[in-house]
């Protein structure tokens, strides 16, 4: 698979849609190819859109050969992680994370996919700053060509993640640009309440 870094300087002929944030109303966002409707630079490349699924991004590199069983294993990993410390990707802000294992001919590569409330570059300087702060290493340096100074190199790993990036043509929301800590106080109320609702009877 090639990598295929969006180029800066274009500009897609869509116009930016009209965003009305009403999360009552399910809604979807058609995206042009090049990711974004204006070319807007952060700090590290063009700033993606929110969508009506929040931010995130797709992000598919080959892994090295003999890796696989290495990377299967940062799963079990993550999940001993949240387990005894749930709040340790609170930073990151994430609604969901999904990472997947899939064959190109005798090549494999890595898909990681992530839907998050803050944007594309500070959701990655947060996983470099998490990932340095609890002495891990990052499942990424299974992967061809992913920069192994990245814990003192945080611009060559955003560069690396950006290069990966396969933007999405079109997202779907059924509650809209919620935040997933609005989603989880919504939660705690509606258990708050039941328990008041239960006390009553």
């Amino acid at each position: 698979m090639t990598n295929t870094m969006i180029d800066p300087t274009s500009t897609p002929e869509t116009a930016t849609p009209e965003i009305a944030e009403d999360w009552s109303k399910p809604a979807a966002m058609a995206i042009p190819k090049e990711g974004f409707f204006n070319l807007e630079q952060g700090r590290y490349g063009p700033i993606y859109p929110k969508t009506p699924a929040n931010h995130g991004f797709t992000m598919i590199a080959k892994i090295k050969p003999g890796t696989e069983q290495t990377i299967r294993e940062y799963g079990n990993k993550i999940e001993s992680t949240i387990k005894g410390l749930p709040d340790g990707l609170a930073v990151l802000q994430l609604h969901y994370l999904r990472w997947v294992l899939f064959d190109i001919g005798n090549e494999t590569y890595f898909m990681y996919q992530g839907i998050f409330d803050t944007d594309f570059d500070k959701y990655t300087e947060d996983a470099v700053a998490l990932f340095t702060k609890y002495g891990i290493n990052t499942v990424f340096e299974n992967l061809e060509g992913f920069p192994m100074d990245w814990k003192t190199n945080t611009p060559a790993f955003l560069r690396f993640v950006r290069e990966h990036q396969r933007p999405s043509f079109l997202e779907y929301g059924e509650y809209p640009y919620v935040s997933a800590e609005e989603i989880k106080k919504a939660l705690r109320l509606k258990a708050a309440f039941s328990s008041m609702l239960d006390q009553m009877q």
